[in-house]
């Protein structure tokens, strides 16, 4: 009997740090707390739930997470435009990369069982993921938004990554570590 009762608690644990991580994620998107703007780019939040979702509760749920934060990124795109946005309407840009943060950093987790890494992974995963595809899709015409030479949008994509992405990666390692110490320390309670 108690085996059965134990069987049953494990997808209802599930299904609320799912919910409660999905609510973060909506939260952080419908604030500016979740995108936050640095000139026309925004620097980002949004993945810490997902990172966390993928450490505590596996990469499916992580997935979902991170695909809440990319809508998110697109519903940004249209809400609150900058001269950028129009990268951001492609869910080859604002979602699939957002996605794939959850497995990343589920798989990092589970190699070297370290939150710090984890977060690195999975912020680098965001970071590189993002300005990758709009490399690969808009470089040129992401440059010239930004008034930039089109023929030097990989240095202006690489500047973009470590302005953003070194802030990013040691926020996510701070609060990353510190949420799933936490939440281990109540699931042992």
């Amino acid at each position: 009997m108690y085996s059965e009762r134990a069987k049953s608690i494990m997808p209802v644990r599930k299904l609320v740090v799912t919910g409660m991580l999905a609510g973060v994620s909506i939260l952080l998107g419908s604030t500016p707390l979740g995108f936050i703007p640095i000139g026309p780019a925004k620097a980002t939040i949004m993945h810490l739930p997902v990172i966390i979702g993928a450490i505590m509760e596996g990469p499916l749920v992580a997935v979902g997470i991170g695909l809440i934060f990319g809508v998110f990124s697109m519903i940004q795109a249209i809400m609150a435009p900058t001269v950028i946005s129009f990268v951001f309407l492609n869910p080859l840009v604002a979602v699939l990369p957002r996605m794939l943060i959850g497995l990343t950093a589920y798989y990092t987790y589970k190699m070297t069982e370290s939150a710090a890494a984890s977060a690195t992974v999975g912020t680098l995963t965001n970071t590189m993921g993002v300005l990758g595809m709009i490399y690969m899709l808009y470089g040129a015409q992401f440059a010239a938004a930004l008034g930039q030479d089109q023929g030097k949008a990989a240095a202006l994509i690489l500047g973009i990554a470590t302005t953003n992405g070194i802030p990013e990666v040691i926020v996510a390692v701070i609060v990353v570590t510190a949420v799933t110490a936490a939440l281990k320390r109540i699931r042992k309670a």
